[in-house]
This record gives structure tokens, sequence and C-alpha cells, in this order.
């Protein structure tokens, strides 16, 4: 697992964005995402197994996933090794550009991924297994602040929102195309119906 570079802390209007602090709340929302999912398996009667490795990259093809080189700007969920990789330069960028509220819907929609395959849910469409993880990510940070493991700080939910909003696709992205992960109203929409209506917004069969 590579650590994240060091660099110098900057000053944002509501305090540090510092790299050490990055560190904290990914570390953070990855063992709140593992809580969750723990408690919820262990509910059903199931053995829950943790994802086994977040790793951070810098460069293009740096981590592999199934033989393809991951692109810069990314983070996914790999199945085939069980990990989520994330380009760290572009997911400090977004922690300071956004907030670090986005931070724990990035890692909780990869985190999903996971839950997913663990479940054996299988869509025909990239899009539909898209935003059924952005609505998993919402039902696992609303489940979370409504028990009181997780508290929000005032604005975050906007930033949450504005997230949403950038991460989605592009005008004219077909539905129906391999890799498409719906529009930012779409995308939006599916979050905060996980978020206020918990799993049960999310279609896990």
């Amino acid at each position: 697992e590579n650590p994240a570079p060091t660099g110098t802390v900057t000053e944002r209007a509501d305090g540090t964005t510092s790299v050490e602090e990055f560190q904290r709340d990914i570390s953070g929302a990855v063992a709140a995402a593992e809580r969750y999912w723990a408690a919820r398996f262990r509910a059903s009667g199931q053995r829950f197994q943790p994802i086994r490795e977040v790793i951070a990259y810098q460069r293009d093809g740096e981590v592999a996933c199934a033989g393809q080189g991951l692109p810069r700007n990314n983070a996914v969920y790999c199945s085939r090794g069980d990990f989520i990789a994330y380009d760290v330069r572009w997911a400090v960028g977004a922690f300071r550009q956004i907030g670090d509220a986005f931070l724990f819907y990035l890692l909780g929609h990869e985190y999903a991924h996971g839950i997913q395959v663990r479940l054996g849910i299988r869509y025909d469409y990239t899009i539909q297994q898209e935003l059924q993880a952005d609505c998993m990510a919402g039902a696992y940070l609303g489940d979370s602040v409504r028990t009181e493991e997780l508290s929000l700080d005032d604005g975050d939910l906007d930033e949450l929102r504005e997230g949403l909003l950038a991460v989605g696709d592009d005008l004219g992205q077909p539905w129906f195309a391999e890799g498409a992960h719906g529009s930012p109203e779409q995308r939006t929409e599916a979050f905060f119906n996980g978020y206020e209506r918990s799993l049960d917004a999310c279609e896990l069969g």
C-alpha cells in the first residue's frame, strides 16, 4: 500500500486541508464502511469479509486490475484482487476543492461495489450497478449519521451534492454504454434516496 505523498498544509475557510487530515479521513471512511457492512451482514446471519486492501497510487498504470493499468484521476474497486485503489493526487484535489465529506462518499461508493460482489449482485448495464452503489453509499452515510457513528458538519450535505454533480456522466453519454455511471441528477437522486431511506431504497434483492 503506497502512502500518500507529504505536502504543504493549505488553509481553507473551514480549516486545514493537510495531507495528514486527508489520510485520517480516508482511514476513517474505510473503517466506518467496514463497521457498517459488518453489522449489516451480522444482522442477516452472514459472515462478513472486509475488502482486502485500499491502495493509493500516483501514476498511470502504477496499479493494475486484472492486467489493466488503472488511469489517473480515478478510484475503483477491483474485484479480481478485492481491493480499492485511488489516484491520491486527484483525491487530495477533490478533498481540498469539495471537502472531506466527499471522501466518505467516494470510499463508500467503491466499498459498495465490493459488497455487490459479496452479495452476488449482477446487472446487465454498468449504470444500474453504479447507481445502486451510489444508493448504498448514501445508506451507509445516512445510517451512520443516524446512529451517531459519524457526524456531519454544517455544509457537508451541500458538499456531497456538489461532489455528486461533479462526477455525473457528460451530457450525451448513452445510459446503456459500458462504464456509464448516470447523469449528475441520477447520481444525486440515488445517493440521497439511500441517505434518507437506507438500504430499502437500494433494491438489494
